[in-house]
């Protein structure tokens, strides 16, 4: 199998279990305090930080971000070449709409059922620029800082804390924002709201990368960090990513 091929696969997968993380913690949650809907956002959003540290941890060495607007930024800083970051987008969205027929089947509901949860407006979208922003400055803070090994507990920690502190609840990622139109469940969004918050991801994608590159203005960019190689040595190279 070669490097591409094995990176687009950890892309699928780690995207497939962080969407089934969100999705049927959701439907546990709603099942389970059916009448509290702030217990039911602690349930999502504990359950959704755990697995985003697991699926890093567990997939740093090949590759982790599970985040379209995490690649291009990966992309714009010269870690990844163009074909690659194309094939890992498109990973993304293809094990996030993965995830969420998953999780639907597991719940015993229908594989594919359209959300009618509305989410819009200006606090919302702005909800999302912020949110991306922090989810790239957290990762990439963490990365160039020479802390790579602690990038999932950050990335972890970071989501979780959002889920509250932002008003549409940190989606921050536009492969899980479409995965999640296909379910009519707790964490869903409707198709029609879906693009707003995509536009305003990769909005935030932007700040966040002129943000990056303002704080860390001397850090090269390094080599690609989903790559299958050991635990880099100490030194620059440890600016390897590993992400959500």
């Amino acid at each position: 199998m070669s490097v591409l091929t094995r990176r687009a696969v950890a892309e699928f997968a780690g995207t497939a279990f962080l969407v089934m993380a969100v999705v049927g913690s959701g439907v546990m949650a709603s099942r389970l305090s059916p009448n509290d809907v702030g217990l039911q956002l602690l349930q999502n959003s504990v359950a959704t930080g755990a697995a985003l540290v697991a699926l890093i941890l567990a997939l740093q060495p090949v590759s982790a971000s599970f985040n379209p607007v995490v690649t291009l930024v990966e992309r714009a800083l010269g870690i990844l070449d163009t074909p690659t970051a194309l094939a890992l987008v498109a990973a993304q969205f293809a094990g996030g709409l993965a995830g969420t027929v998953l999780a639907n089947l597991m719940f015993g509901l229908d594989a594919v059922t359209l959300s009618t949860h509305q989410r819009a407006g200006g606090g919302l979208w702005l909800g999302e620029v912020v949110a991306t922003i922090g989810l790239l400055l957290v990762i990439f803070g963490t990365i160039r800082s020479g802390r790579s090994e602690r990038v999932a507990f950050a990335v972890g920690g970071f989501i979780t804390a959002a889920y509250w502190f932002t008003s549409s609840t940190s989606f921050a990622n536009p492969a899980v924002t479409a995965a999640r139109t296909i379910t009519d469940t707790f964490a869903g969004i409707a198709p029609a709201s879906a693009p707003a918050f995509i536009l305003a991801q990769l909005l935030g994608g932007a700040a966040g990368f002129l943000l990056i590159r303002a704080l860390y203005p001397r850090v090269p960019a390094p080599l690609a960090a989903s790559a299958p190689l050991p635990a880099p040595a100490p030194g620059p190279e440890s600016d390897r990513k590993v992400l959500s």
